[in-house]
C-alpha cells in the first residue's frame, strides 16, 4: 500500500495515518542543520580565503570543494560559489571546483531531501503536486536540466525539493552535471577576470550562450512531447 493509499485509508476510517507524525522531527532536524550551516557560512571571513588559499598550498582546492559544499548546502547562491573559485582559482580551476562542489551538494542535498521530505509529501501531496511529481519523474534528465540552467531557486533549495519527488537520483545527478556547467565556466571565467581584467573576452561568454540554447532546444521538444503525447487524446 502506498503513502497516499494510507492517507485516503486512514481518512475514512477516521483514524490518523500511520507515520505521519514521525515526519515531522525529520524536517525539524533537516530545518536546523541546514540553520546552522547557514550562520556558520554569514560568520565565514571572505576577507581571509586568498590568505588562506596561498598557506593551504595543493590542499586548498579540496578543502575549498568542501567548504563550498557546505555553503551550497545551507542555500548559499551557486553564483557567488562559482565567481569566487574563478577569483581564487582562476577561470579553468575555479569552474572545475566550483561545478565539483555543486555535484557533491547536489548529491547531499537530494539524500536529505529524500530522508526528510519524501514520506511527507507522498503522504499530504494534492492532486496538483501529484501531477507535478509525475509529470517531473516522466521527463527526468530534461527537466533537471532545464531547471539547472534557470535561475529561478538557491542551488540547494532546488535539491532537497527534487530529493522529495519521484525523479530518480542518476537523472537528477547528469542533468545537475549538464545543465550546472556552462554557468560554472561564464562565472568562474567572470570571477578571474575581476583579479585579471586582461583575461576576460568574447570566450568568456560561450558558455552562457551554450546554456541558453540548451534551455531553448529543451523548451521545444517538452513542447513537441506534449503535442504529440495529447493528440491521440484530442484526436
Amino acid at each position: 500500500m502506498t503513502a497516499a493509499s494510507e492517507v485516503t485509508t486512514s481518512a475514512e476510517s477516521g483514524t490518523a495515518p500511520a507515520g505521519v507524525g514521525t515526519h515531522w522531527p525529520r524536517l525539524v532536524a533537516l530545518a536546523v542543520l541546514v540553520g546552522l550551516a547557514g550562520f556558520a557560512a554569514w560568520k565565514l571571513p571572505l576577507e581571509k580565503l586568498p590568505a588562506w588559499v596561498d598557506q593551504l598550498g595543493p590542499a586548498a582546492p579540496v578543502v575549498a570543494v568542501l567548504v563550498c559544499t557546505v555553503l551550497l548546502c545551507a542555500l548559499v547562491p551557486r553564483t557567488a560559489i562559482s565567481l569566487g573559485c574563478g577569483a581564487l582559482f582562476g577561470a579553468i580551476g575555479g569552474a572545475v571546483w566550483s561545478l565539483t562542489a555543486a555535484l557533491l551538494a547536489a548529491t547531499i542535498t537530494y539524500a536529505a531531501g529524500r530522508w526528510a521530505g519524501r514520506d511527507f509529501v507522498a503522504a499530504h501531496a494534492g492532486d496538483r503536486l501529484a501531477r507535478l511529481d509525475r509529470w517531473l519523474a516522466r521527463r527526468g534528465l530534461l527537466a533537471v536540466i532545464v531547471v539547472r540552467l534557470q535561475p529561478i531557486a538557491p542551488f540547494g533549495l532546488v535539491g532537497y525539493a527534487y530529493g522529495t519527488s519521484s525523479v530518480r537520483f542518476r537523472h537528477y545527478l547528469l542533468g545537475t552535471a549538464l545543465g550546472g556547467l556552462p554557468s560554472s565556466f561564464s562565472y568562474a571565467t567572470i570571477g578571474a577576470a575581476a583579479i585579471a581584467p586582461h583575461s576576460l573576452s568574447w570566450l568568456t561568454f560561450i558558455p552562457a550562450a551554450t546554456g541558453i540554447l540548451i534551455s531553448a532546444a529543451a523548451a521545444l521538444h517538452w513542447r513537441y512531447q506534449t503535442r504529440t503525447t495529447t493528440r491521440p487524446a484530442t484526436a
